[in-house]
């Protein structure tokens, strides 16, 4: 983990043991798990499912304690309790009184909070617009699809104005326009300073607004970094479209620098390495063709996603072959 005097999460070594039933042996779910959150920043930790992501984040919250490690928010450890008035936290599964309306429980959340009454007032209509809930605000709760109870409960995490939000899979239920709802109150929240941390399994929601991402897999966090980070040189791509290529050239671009090639019309599109775009425009202006375009191809997420859980199943794998072979 980074040592930084802005961090406001700090989680070093963090370790989670479980004893799944009686008189049988604990089974570790956290293997050492290690990260920071930065101030301000937008922060994915994702994972496929029983990775450890929701495990981590109870434990952030003190709803289950390590069984080995520390864990800090806004400088206490996560024992203690002098930093929880500057949290908010949106569960997995939330769950309300649905014979509540939306402004009635959020107005609940406000007094548990200490909000006084004019303050009440002013903070539960603004958030209810919000998360695209304003015109839905006198309704019972019952009525409503998981999708605006997910608002709900975002809405809730919001309502005494905190420091550092933590949101479980806030996206979970929303349709696209809820989606892109959602996205935008976090991107508010960074832009007033907030620190958001986001546990999801959509990696699209994740590249759009993340800063940085963290990627556990089997309880071990395998990238931390900006997606960029987690990149080596020569996996950094660009597209080059040209026009008024001779077609004798493109056949020895395409052999010489291993480069993908697609026509469209009079133009041609090639993907090669990012330090070879230099060395391609020259032969290309010198044969007369024209530059259209140089664009970055950007690595998915998804990409490295899956590449971590591939690592990873091969590795399970070698050590279930090995642990075979020992007892055989």
């Amino acid at each position: 983990m980074r040592e930084n005097g802005d961090a406001v999460v700090e989680v070093l070594d963090l370790i989670k043991d479980y004893r799944p039933g009686f008189g049988l042996r604990r089974k570790r779910i956290l293997h050492g798990v290690s990260f920071s959150v930065q101030r301000g920043e937008i922060y994915g930790f994702v994972g496929p499912n029983g990775a450890g992501k929701t495990t981590t984040l109870k434990a952030l919250m003190g709803l289950i304690q390590a069984s080995g490690g520390q864990a800090r928010i806004l400088g206490c450890d996560v024992s203690e309790n002098d930093f929880r008035e500057h949290i908010g936290f949106l569960p997995e599964n939330p769950y309300f009184y649905g014979y509540l309306t939306a402004r009635e429980i959020l107005d609940f959340y406000a007094r548990l909070s200490g909000l006084d009454g004019q303050r009440r007032c002013r903070r539960v209509p603004e958030l209810l617009e919000w998360v695209g809930l304003g015109e839905a605000s006198e309704s019972r709760l019952r009525t409503f699809s998981k999708g605006m109870l997910q608002r709900v409960g975002i809405a809730q995490a919001l309502v005494h104005d905190p420091e550092v939000v933590f949101l479980d899979e806030p996206m979970s239920g929303l349709d696209p326009i809820g989606r892109k709802e959602i996205r935008d109150v976090i991107l508010r929240l960074k832009s007033e300073g907030k620190t958001v941390f986001m546990n999801t399994h959509i990696l699209s929601d994740v590249e759009t607004i993340c800063d940085r991402v963290a990627i556990i897999v089997e309880g071990r966090i395998r990238y931390e970094g900006r997606i960029e980070d987690f990149l080596h040189e020569d996996d950094l791509m660009s597209d080059v479209v040209l026009s008024y290529l001779p077609p004798e050239l493109g056949e020895i671009l395409e052999a010489k620098f291993g480069a993908r090639v697609r026509g469209v019309g009079g133009r041609i599109e090639l993907r090669v390495r990012e330090k070879q775009v230099s060395q391609l425009l020259r032969l290309g202006l010198e044969a007369g063709a024209e530059v259209v375009s140089v664009t970055p191809h950007r690595v998915s997420l998804e990409k490295i996603f899956l590449e971590a859980v591939s690592t990873s199943s091969s590795h399970l794998i070698r050590n279930e072959s090995a642990r075979k072979g020992e007892r055989s």
